[in-house]
């Protein structure tokens, strides 16, 4: 079992920044890709940003040059720099991680954190 805590979270004018992070616990495991989702009130999950293990990076075209991805495999942790955040941006965070354990590669996802961006 793998668990995924998220950190960072809050409320910020429009303009500012947060910085998200994301620990993935456990045991016998290495992470393949991570990436962060966001969900707003009534709308579906989406991609906001997933990285490889080697560091290529993917973004959704809405954050592209304001938010930045970027990890740490030896601390099994993703981040999310996100600057010039929008009220668009207001959304529940979920970090995602594709794990190898021995034959198996299953996907976890983090508790979420909230992030607010007011105008």
């Amino acid at each position: 079992q793998v668990l995924l805590v998220e950190s960072g979270g809050g409320s910020v004018q429009a303009g500012g920044s947060l910085r998200l992070s994301c620990a993935a616990s456990g045991s016998s495991f290495s992470i393949n890709d991570m990436g962060w989702y966001r969900q707003a009130p009534g709308k579906q999950r989406e991609l906001v940003a997933r990285i490889s293990r080697g560091g290529s990076a993917n973004y959704a075209d809405s954050v592209k040059g304001r938010f930045t991805i970027s990890r740490d495999n030896e601390k099994n942790s993703v981040y999310l720099q996100m600057n010039s955040l929008k009220p668009e941006d207001t959304a529940v965070y979920y970090c995602n991680a594709v794990v190898i354990i021995g034959p198996m590669i299953p996907e976890y996802w983090g508790q979420g954190t909230q992030v607010t961006v007011s105008s």
